[in-house]
């Protein structure tokens, strides 16, 4: 029982890195308890917020704290374990924990509201016809390596090639711990993944099973949110913000696509999904396995050194053998919409022999950029340092950093010549041409420019699987775990990109992108194939990609990371600011900089500031402070101090500035 002497630690959704000190409320009856939903006031605001902690006393003068308002909950609706592991996640990132604690939180619980929850059908489905699929050898192993390490904080790399049966191993494991009365937590990268997931999980469990992602109605996430809290739901399919919450038998973890960087928040406040995911097994005491085709090489490295248990999948699951991969030369080739005439022959007799072909190329819109042939003008951003994207059925010149939205010119702004040019090409424009070449074909095209409203991605996804549409066309969604069965033939567009980037992960993203569409290919019963054209077929680094070796090229990687000492051989930090004049934000970083510099130590090296590769970008300018360390200790050491000096300095009130630990884009 709280007693007038008791001052309780809140955590406020607020930009602070500290928790605030306040009096127990004049009547309360029963005990405040770590994890409830508090009612405060907050200069002229009343906010909702967690105790996380109560002290017998605070800095301030007694006279000065308030009494908490309400307190909105009979128990901890935030169980004492995730208010450890928010805690944690904090302290790790440098984030102030009250924006932790209500990051993957439904409205109702950030606003201190309590509901009735329901069993929705759309969650709660009633089970499907169970499918008992035998494991073949490696996969047996896999899973009763995982399941030895019941009960116990184990991290295992499962490392299978594509269509490999990962996702069995990741049922039969689910499966006996489920009947050990304990949860299970399965995190996919995108949402567009969790249809295809879950049904595979409900036909082997059904009602146990309910899915959380942002796309869900707040009333959807907030019953998910309770029945997990209540121990009324035992498996979770969901995105990022799905380690958060609130897991009271919590048995394993399983991050499917681990490498892909979506698992990484990119905005406020910046966390990496699977890495935290390691840290939540950890205090739950709980195995994680970390599943991909290609791995990340930062989980290379921990399988490597020992860090993690190494389980592999070397073979497919079904009878299919590995696609047949060819390069083709395209040097000195007329090419249409970005397309040789090898592989539109090519295309045609996949077709004539009623296999589904798949072309991917990771840029939507119609041209990445509108053209003056006479003097060279080209249409950029007023508000970034970007190209307009043209968009051919729109009308429209669209701007993919900040929206910005320009109608088409009847002529050149700068010399009024009256013809323009799209230049290079896009989904958009590759779909024009291939309606025109296949006239009475049925041609899908699955990018963010079409899926946007709900259900249309699942719909479209449905159409594929169904081999209704023979012919897609498709961005990086397509390469993300989807299982196409009557896929025989998948071509890539342009394989260059990733070869010539400023970004040292280019060619790991590159890499990993080429070989996972490669794998949506003849995952049934025959072989597909995959084409990649190609510019500079004779460069190094994509002849394991030709081979299928992704082995081979992270060695080759990862010796030039190590010897350039770039992570996973040395860790990042990065510090943003961005203002409305160039000098105030680059002015904030050279403070950070100039007072760091007095305490930096050998193993720390601090880089800048510099303006950002993109420096300008929806209107403000956009500078960064590059923190790099041999040791994690060290680099943590001074952030730190960085924190301090940004939330005291003047500055600071006139910029929006960030930071970000273990960064993954350098833009």
């Amino acid at each position: 029982m709280s007693t007038p002497d008791v001052i309780v630690q809140v955590a406020l959704d607020v930009p602070l890195r500290r928790l605030f000190d306040y009096l127990p409320p004049l009547d309360q009856p029963t005990p405040l308890l770590r994890g409830m939903r508090v009612k405060v006031p907050f200069g002229r605001q009343t906010l909702v917020g967690i105790i996380l902690g109560q002290k017998d006393h605070s800095e301030l003068p007694k006279d000065k704290l308030k009494p908490i308002s309400e307190v909105c909950d009979l128990e901890p609706i935030f169980p004492s374990s995730l208010c450890d592991f928010i805690e944690k996640t904090a302290q790790y990132y440098h984030h102030p924990v009250g924006e932790v604690a209500f990051s993957g939180a439904p409205l109702a619980i950030r606003l201190g509201k309590t509901k009735k929850t329901t069993n929705s059908k759309a969650l709660l489905a009633p089970p499907s016809p169970s499918i008992e699929i035998k494991a073949n050898s490696a996969q047996q192993k896999a899973i009763e390596a995982i399941l030895e390490t019941q009960s116990t904080f184990a991290p295992f790399l499962l490392e299978g090639i594509t269509g490999s049966g990962k996702t069995e191993v990741y049922l039969q494991v689910v499966d006996a711990l489920l009947k050990r009365d304990q949860q299970a937590l399965i995190l996919v990268p995108e949402i567009s993944l969790t249809p295809q997931t879950y049904e595979r999980f409900n036909a082997r469990f059904g009602a146990k099973v309910a899915l959380f992602h942002s796309r869900m109605t707040p009333k959807e996430r907030y019953d998910v949110w309770m029945q997990i809290r209540h121990q009324q739901v035992s498996v979770v399919i969901g995105t990022r913000s799905a380690i958060f919450l609130p897991f009271m038998q919590l048995g394993i973890i399983i991050i499917d696509e681990e490498h892909d960087p979506s698992f990484k928040q990119q905005e406020g406040f910046r966390y990496s999904a699977r890495d935290i995911g390691v840290l939540r097994a950890k205090m739950a005491s709980c195995p994680i396995v970390l599943g991909s085709a290609t791995p990340s090489f930062e989980t290379l490295v921990n399988a490597q050194t020992g860090k993690y248990q190494h389980l592999t999948l070397p073979m497919r699951a079904t009878s299919a053998s590995l696609p047949k991969v060819t390069m083709l030369d395209v040097r000195h080739n007329k090419l249409e919409a970005g397309l040789s005439s090898a592989l539109l022959s090519r295309i045609e007799k996949s077709l004539q022999q009623n296999q589904q072909v798949l072309l991917f190329i990771n840029r939507r819109g119609f041209a990445p950029s509108f053209m003056c042939y006479d003097c060279g003008w080209l249409a950029k951003c007023t508000r970034c340092d970007a190209r307009l994207t043209y968009h051919h059925k729109k009308q429209l010149l669209i701007c993919h950093h900040c929206l910005q939205q320009r109608k088409m010119m009847t002529s050149c702004p700068d010399c009024e010549h009256k013809e323009l040019h799209p230049v290079g090409q896009g989904t958009e424009k590759l779909e024009s041409f291939l309606k025109e070449y296949f006239p009475t074909l049925n041609i899908a095209r699955i990018d963010s420019d079409v899926t946007s409203k709900k259900g249309e991605l699942e719909s479209l996804l449905q159409k594929a699987q169904n081999n209704e549409a023979p012919l897609l066309i498709g961005t990086q969604i397509l390469a993300k775990g989807h299982h196409f069965p009557h896929l025989g033939l998948v071509a890539i567009v342009d394989a260059d990109g990733g070869l010539f980037s400023v970004d040292f992960r280019s060619v790991e993203r590159m890499a990993q992108l080429i070989i996972q569409v490669a794998g949506r290919a003849g995952r049934v019963h025959e072989a597909g194939e995959v084409i990649i054209q190609t510019f500079h077929p004779e460069h190094p680094l994509l002849q394991p990609i030709l081979h299928q070796d992704y082995a081979k090229l992270s060695q080759i990687l990862l010796q030039e990371r190590k010897a350039s000492l770039l992570p996973p051989f040395s860790h990042l930090a990065l510090i943003r600011a961005q203002g409305p004049k160039p000098e105030l934000a680059q002015d904030l970083l050279s403070q950070v900089q100039a007072t760091l510099a007095q305490v930096q130590k050998g193993e720390v090296s601090i880089l800048g500031p510099v303006p950002a590769p993109m420096a300008k970008r929806q209107g403000q300018f956009r500078y960064q402070l590059l923190i790099q360390a041999s040791e994690r200790k060290a680099l943590h050491q001074i952030l730190s101090y960085s924190t301090v000096i940004l939330e005291n300095s003047k500055l600071a009130k006139k910029v929006r500035w960030s930071l970000d630990v273990d960064p993954i884009e350098m833009f």
